[in-house]
């Protein structure tokens, strides 16, 4: 019987720079399985993450606009997808693997809570929460009915350490944080056009002139500088120059769009709504779920793992309940 994943793993051998995380080389899970003797360990992980629960729900959590009204705003379903697409094509010009990119990609923002960056500064109020860290406790404890999805060390990493702040072990992880910002700040860009927050008249000339002047040419000359200028290197980053302007960019993104009232004009509901659920749950442990229940982990612990792993529109509907009025019935 031929032996696919020994020919995956040979092409790998073979194909990839010398600097890239071969699969063969994991240093494995938590809790070791046997090879199912066709996947690589990190198509696997791949896999797991994309019939996880938590990745369902993405499809229903804000981006940056609360209950847009519209098709085509970006939710953080697309936004993981256009992480990925970004990740997989830098890794495969820099011959690094794509599956251990695209597989720290779609499992990045696992942890976001509803209503995105505005939920998470609700939790923080009460105690300290960061989505990057609940991304990777949702995949080591939440999963599964609490068993979560034993994912390979090297994935667990790139997702915990997707922030601007992580530094991750792998070339793969810095591939995918780079993806991330490089996603958002375009896609936030589109979508503040759309809603009107932002003209093009707005941004100013200095990004233009660096980047382009469309959403395509933009993402296009980002991916080609960290290309470029990574190229046969150990390291995965933008030109000095073109990172100082990324950055820039992103604060420009932050004083327009990030706070602005439009963006921001359904927040105070939300964080209300929000801050309601935390104190709701701290004071009635037992509305929480065994699977959560049971974890060795403080009662705030606890409230933060039901909440981040609520879509926005069941964290209404549970609001809702909670607190709207129904009708008695006839007896």
């Amino acid at each position: 019987m031929k032996n696919f994943l020994q020919t995956t793993h040979e092409i790998e051998r073979q194909f990839l720079s010398p600097f890239a995380c071969q699969a063969v080389h994991t240093k494995g899970r938590k809790v070791p399985q046997p090879s199912d003797g066709l996947r690589t360990e990190f198509q696997r992980d791949r896999d797991r993450i994309v019939h996880s629960k938590a990745f369902r729900r993405l499809k229903h959590k804000t981006q940056v606009f609360l209950a847009p009204e519209g098709d085509h705003y970006r939710t953080r379903l697309t936004h993981t997808l256009e992480v990925s697409q970004i990740a997989r094509t830098v890794a495969r010009a820099l011959r690094l693997n794509e599956d251990l990119c695209e597989a720290i990609a779609l499992g990045h923002d696992l942890g976001h809570t509803p209503y995105g960056h505005a939920g998470e500064k609700v939790l923080n109020r009460f105690t300290p929460f960061a989505h990057n860290i609940q991304s990777l406790r949702t995949v080591d404890c939440l999963e599964c009915g609490g068993a979560g999805l034993n994912l390979t060390s090297e994935v667990r990493d790139g997702i915990l350490n997707h922030t601007s702040k992580g530094k991750p072990a792998t070339l793969e992880g810095h591939v995918v944080a780079w993806a991330d910002r490089i996603a958002y700040i375009n896609h936030d860009i589109d979508d503040a056009l759309r809603a009107g927050v932002l003209k093009t008249k707005d941004i100013p000339k200095v990004y233009i002139d660096a980047f382009g002047a469309s959403h395509s040419k933009r993402i296009n000359s980002m991916i080609l500088d960290i290309i470029y200028f990574s190229d046969a290197q150990n390291f995965v980053c933008p030109s000095p120059e073109k990172a100082e302007l990324i950055n820039a960019l992103r604060e420009f993104m932050f004083q327009r769009v990030y706070t602005s009232g439009e963006a921001k004009q359904e927040e105070k509901k939300a964080e209300d709504m929000l801050a309601y659920l935390y104190e709701y749950y701290l004071n009635n442990l037992d509305k929480i779920p065994k699977s959560i229940r049971e974890l060795d982990s403080t009662k705030e612990q606890k409230v933060c793992d039901v909440i981040s792993m609520m879509s926005d529109r069941y964290a209404v509907k549970v609001y809702g309940e909670l607190t709207v009025p129904k009708g008695w019935s006839k007896l």
